[in-house]
């Protein structure tokens, strides 16, 4: 293979650098002929030829080049000690400024420190500072419309749907990489629809917040707040567990959820079996009665199904079911549970409140009947009605369900309507 060293070029010989010093050109012929023995050939100027014979050492082929090569010049004592000076200068500006930054990291670090130790020991003097600013992520698009017939825990009802729509400008959809791989999941949300939501703005001394509650299961009975899930709490912050069905973009399709519709979220969770599900577990003996608010039937009238496709021409446009019988299946799950609240059982007569133009609304009580209140008696002047002659409402995706239960517990879907809240 032949090497061609032309004017300027350098090459390296025993560990030095050397430059070509004649204006003409060598060239370097290698013609292997077996592994012992090789014949070598250097010209120069194409006039003077030396040839190496296959017994002399090769190695005087170096001292040939040598002759004709001279070392490059190499850099002067006072440019080499002013490089090393100036490097010597950028390594200690370098230290410097790492330890500057390790500095003010650990200024940081004890800063935060001091400030959790003071949120964490609160006193009169630094009330203000123990709360701790948060804004939702995002908000429940719900089956829902209303808390009535809003089930009292989660996957109670299977086919209750909702959307959870993510504010982009504080969750990029990247968050959400990897939560299709769960089933299901926790989600903390707010009870933003509570009727005492005014008491958080108030001095804790003075907001007098109820110790205890009413409990369905206990036909009215009180228990510790702390004791139930009930909405009304010093902070009214929700944790519910959903299905995950689907992650599209910036929202998460959940099933079996308890949540109303406008619920604002402020974080989710996924759902670890290993650890969420706990064997073992106690619950009060108040709670093991399964059937206290299950009802006996669910049936519907003759003219129901053809009403509810009617209303499904404009309903379905957005609704979260794709057919009207998969709505009247929610119907009916909704319904196999007595969603009526302590004072509708015992007082049917006092569960609606006609208004001056002739509407139909709900009583104003809580319809969980959590709150600890002295339930008022609005229709103290009206005459009994058996719980069969009274008509109830639960409005779904907007449109109005009206129903009638006797007190056996048979539930009997009357008929459907869009609902004001659908009309807007």
């Amino acid at each position: 293979m032949p090497f061609f060293f032309k004017e300027d070029s350098t090459v390296t010989v025993a560990g030095k650098v050397y430059k070509w010093r004649n204006k003409t050109t060598i060239t370097l012929k290698e013609r292997p002929c077996s592994y012992s023995c090789k014949k070598l050939t250097l010209s120069l100027d194409e006039q003077r030829l030396w040839r190496l014979p296959q017994n002399r050492n090769p190695l005087q082929l170096s001292w040939l080049l040598l002759s004709q090569l001279s070392p490059l010049p190499q850099p002067s004592l006072r440019k080499s000690r002013v490089l090393d000076d100036k490097i010597l200068e950028l390594e200690k500006a370098l230290k410097n400024l790492s330890d500057k930054c390790v500095a003010e990291r650990q200024g940081r670090i004890r800063a935060q420190q001091a400030l959790r130790k003071e949120l964490a020991q609160p006193t009169v003097e630094n009330s203000e500072l123990t709360s701790y600013p948060m804004a939702p992520i995002g908000v429940i698009k719900s089956c829902f419309s209303t808390r009535n017939g809003t089930p009292r825990q989660p996957l109670l009802v299977p086919l209750a749907k909702a959307r959870l729509f993510f504010n982009l400008s504080r969750v990029p959809p990247a968050s959400l990489e990897g939560l299709r791989e769960y089933s299901h999941c926790w989600v903390i949300y707010v009870f933003h629809l509570n009727t005492d939501l005014e008491k958080l703005w108030k001095d804790p001394t003075k907001s007098k917040f109820k110790a205890k509650v009413r409990v369905p299961r206990l036909k009215g009975g009180k228990m510790g707040v702390f004791a139930t899930r009930s909405p009304h709490r010093p902070c009214p912050i929700g944790l519910t567990v959903a299905k995950i069905e689907a992650v599209q973009g910036n929202l998460i399709l959940l099933s079996g959820v308890d949540l109303v519709d406008g619920t604002p979220v402020l974080d989710i969770k996924p759902y670890l079996p290993y650890c969420d599900s706990i064997q073992g577990a106690t619950v009060p003996n108040w709670l093991m009665d399964d059937n206290l608010l299950v009802v006996a039937s669910v049936s519907f009238s003759k003219g129901f199904s053809s009403t509810l496709a009617n209303c499904w021409e404009k309903a379905g446009k957005n609704s979260l079911y794709a057919s009207p019988d998969e709505f009247q299946s929610l119907i009916k799950q909704v319904l196999s549970w007595d969603i009526r609240s302590v004072s509708q059982r015992n007082r049917p007569h006092d569960s609606l409140i006609k208004t001056e133009n002739g509407e139909h609304l709900e009583s104003a009580f809580d319809p969980d009947e959590f709150h600890d209140e002295e339930v008022s008696d609005h229709g103290s002047e009206q005459p009994s009605l058996s719980s069969g002659e009274v008509v109830y409402h639960l409005i779904l995706e907007g449109l109005d369900v009206s129903y009638r239960i006797d007190f056996n517990g048979n539930v009997v879907v009357e008929k459907v309507s869009i609902s004001n809240h659908l009309e807007q």
